[in-house]
């Protein structure tokens, strides 16, 4: 096993391919998903048990905080998308509290694949609910001179969106391994409720950064609103 500075741990080499610490935990947390959502569907019942009802807490929480950004028609599409991400982003910061685990979330790697996964899914959503010919309008508007710039902005920001989690989840475990050479044990619980409202506060932001992203993909452009004015009026007056 080669051990890498910033990065995630080469635990089985297969070939060219290395299976870093990092993916074998990804697995595990998607694994764990999965087993959690099956038996969550066998054991729901109308009159709910407090994990139930914890569980529709959290999950009107977050469709409260999609509806704060996103149109109401589009709250239901993104629900399911926006909720897994920001889980598996919670879950997974806060798997390099668990002894003999790290964190995925401080492996570029990952954090570039989650960045990769808002991208495509900001224009997944913005075809599925506008039509491609609407979303790829927003580009060229309102003059087609600024479509490089649109271009640059999507690049920009998606590769801040990786190096921003992942560069706060590396500086916080070194600043906790600091703490720990420096002090000991002395102060393992501030430490710790460090690190879980850090992983929790990164989680919060990385989704919200993607819900924004993938609330302006959804914006109506002049050209739209124009359409539906016109679309209005032809009904009034049939």
């Amino acid at each position: 096993m080669s051990d890498g500075v910033l990065g995630a741990s080469v635990v089985w080499q297969i070939g060219p391919f290395g299976i870093t610490d990092a993916v074998i935990t990804t697995w595990g947390i998607v694994a764990g998903f999965a087993v959690a959502a099956l038996l969550a569907s066998r054991c729901w019942r109308p009159e709910p048990a407090r994990w139930q009802t914890a569980a529709e807490a959290v999950v009107a929480a977050i469709e409260a905080a999609i509806a704060d950004v996103v149109p109401r028609a589009a709250v239901r599409r993104l629900l399911p998308f926006v909720a897994t991400l920001w889980l598996f982003i919670l879950v997974a910061n806060l798997a390099g509290l668990v002894p003999c685990l790290q964190a995925p979330t401080r492996d570029l790697s990952t954090t570039a694949a989650l960045a990769l996964l808002v991208f495509g899914s900001t224009h997944w959503f913005g075809i599925r609910i506008r039509g491609i010919r609407g979303h790829l309008r927003h580009y060229i508007e309102p003059s087609i001179l600024l479509l490089p710039f649109h271009v640059i902005g999507e690049i920009s920001r998606t590769l801040a969106l990786a190096i921003r989690l992942f560069g706060n989840m590396v500086s916080l475990e070194m600043a906790a391994m600091l703490l720990l050479l420096i002090a000991g044990f002395l102060v393992p619980v501030p430490l710790l409720m460090l690190h879980v409202i850090e992983a929790v506060v990164q989680a919060y932001i990385f989704g919200m950064l993607a819900l924004i992203y993938i609330a302006s993909a959804l914006e109506p452009t002049e050209r739209d609103a124009e359409s539906a004015a016109a679309s209005q009026t032809n009904e009034e007056k049939s």
